[in-house]
């Protein structure tokens, strides 16, 4: 159009009769020129607008992208010393946790030697005959008093007897022929005696490891109560993690600005077209209004220029819409950082709701874990029972052992004192019979001639001699020992070194 504009040309004035009265009117064109330049103007006003506005635009996106990329290190970096929280936590729990696993092994250890040892009485047996009345024979007391017998095991009481029952049913029931007869059937079936287990107090054992337990499970529940805490915070961190924006998608700036430029440039050019073509029509008309006709060709140049203006504001609309498209697409870039921004803001309030959280998690941690200390030092204490239980057992089991040898030695001992005592007896009684043969032998050959009253003890016999205990004290009483159960006690003491009252550690 502006090259139509240019090659315009005016020719001379034609006269009054040569003018059509069909010419379009001069006047039109100037209208259409002038709004047309106007509209030129007015696009290229807003275009510059647009580019000034994306300009600063862009200042702001690069701005709150950097705050947004600051605000993101600063928050993973809290993040960070929050995870190293979590992981101290756990740490700490997980050395608590190895404490108690720890007492749990030497309890187990413990409880196993126990069983072990009650295992082992349970199957040694005890003859009817070691139970002896005395109220100190037993250093553990009995659970299972047998219900046939007079009197418990080591010489602790049975309960009192029914009081209804009455003194001629005790007699008849037991007569004592029949408690004889009784306790020889007894003796005989080793299935009914008793055991060394029978002389434990297990309900003593019972109720210790019923404490064991109950103080055990008080532990639990104190470690219990910061169980959740890594694993809270763990979440509680990654979703944190998950809210913090990723980097703003910045677009090209360089193209943006160099796409705009064009753009300004090639308006400016077009809005310079509009121009000149709206001082070219001007100038026509004040020649038209001088009374200078047009000829027909510079009307049809003149009508193509008019009709020319439409597309040129077209093509100005395109530039702003272009540059009104790249304003947008950073105005919506400062739009996603902005919402960044935001969303860090939020993110930074959790960050200060988790850091009173963790404060008050790191406080009761100390709290649990000084706590569980006290109470794993007080399970250790508990323990101590039940080594010495498990001594007070072996030497018990021992010393049981070392009893059956004993008892077998002294009947050994006192075997071999009666067969001694029954050699000296025949020795002296052959002695004595002897001198009585001598005696009268002497007596038959030479008494006759020896008056009577010299020597009257020549003829009394000799002294007949006996052993018996010092001051007629009773026979030692012995019970009886089968030899298996003197083997038994032999190989549960061989190469058995026990100090009775000694300390042992499991």
């Amino acid at each position: 159009m502006s090259q139509s504009i240019s090659n315009l040309r005016l020719g001379p004035p034609a006269s009054p009769a040569e003018s059509s009265p069909e010419q379009p009117h001069i006047v039109s064109l100037v209208l259409r020129a002038k709004k047309a330049l106007l509209q030129g103007e007015q696009l290229c006003t807003n275009a510059s607008s647009l580019s000034t506005s994306s300009a600063q635009t862009a200042v702001d996106v690069l701005a709150l992208d950097a705050q947004v990329r600051w605000m993101s290190e600063a928050v993973l970096d809290q993040l960070k010393l929050a995870a190293q929280v979590a992981k101290s936590i756990e740490q700490k729990r997980s050395e608590l946790e190895r404490h108690v696993r720890d007492w749990d092994t030497l309890r187990a250890q413990r409880s196993d030697a126990l069983d072990a040892i009650l295992e082992s009485l349970g199957s040694q047996s005890v003859p009817p005959d070691f139970h002896v009345v005395s109220a100190d024979s037993s250093p553990f007391g009995s659970q299972n008093p047998s219900e046939d017998e007079d009197e418990t095991p080591f010489g602790f009481p049975k309960a009192d007897s029914d009081p209804r029952e009455s003194p001629t049913d005790t007699i008849r029931n037991r007569s004592p022929l029949a408690r004889i007869q009784e306790r020889r059937s007894k003796k005989m079936d080793r299935r009914r005696w008793k055991t060394l287990r029978d002389f434990v107090d297990e309900r003593a054992i019972e109720d210790l490891l019923d404490t064991i337990e109950r103080d055990r499970q008080e532990l639990d529940d104190i470690l219990a109560q910061t169980s959740d805490y890594p694993e809270s915070l763990a979440k509680t961190i990654n979703a944190i993690k998950e809210m913090v924006p990723a980097d703003v998608a910045l677009p090209s700036l360089n193209t943006i600005f160099a796409s705009q430029e064009a753009t300004s440039i090639k308006m400016a050019g077009q809005l310079e077209s509009l121009a000149h073509h709206y001082g070219n029509i001007s100038n026509a008309m004040h020649d038209h209004e001088n009374g200078e006709e047009f000829g027909e060709e510079d009307l049809e140049g003149m009508n193509s220029d008019a009709d020319a203006l439409p597309g040129i504001i077209s093509e100005l609309e395109d530039g702003v819409h272009a540059i009104q498209a790249y304003s947008d697409e950073l105005l919506a870039a400062k739009m996603v950082a902005q919402d960044h921004i935001d969303t860090h803001r939020r993110i930074l309030t959790d960050l200060d709701e988790l850091g009173e959280i963790m404060t008050d998690m790191l406080e009761r941690q100390h709290h649990v874990e000084t706590e569980s200390l006290d109470h794993i030092s007080h399970l250790h204490l508990e323990l101590s029972p039940l080594e010495e239980l498990h001594h007070k057992y072996t030497s018990y089991q021992y010393a049981y052992n070392k009893l059956v040898l004993e008892l077998a030695r002294r009947r050994q001992y006192r075997e071999a004192v009666q067969r001694f005592v029954a050699n000296t007896m025949a020795e002296l009684d052959t002695m004595v019979e002897e001198e009585r043969m001598l005696r009268a032998d002497f007596q038959a050959e030479h008494g006759q001639y020896i008056p009577e009253d010299v020597c009257l003890y020549i003829e009394n016999p000799p002294n007949r001699w006996t052993v018996s205990r010092r001051n007629d004290e009773p026979l030692e009483t012995l019970p009886e020992v089968e030899a298996d159960m003197v083997e038994e006690a032999q190989q549960r003491t061989s190469g058995v070194e026990v100090g009775i009252g000694a300390s042992q550690s499991l």
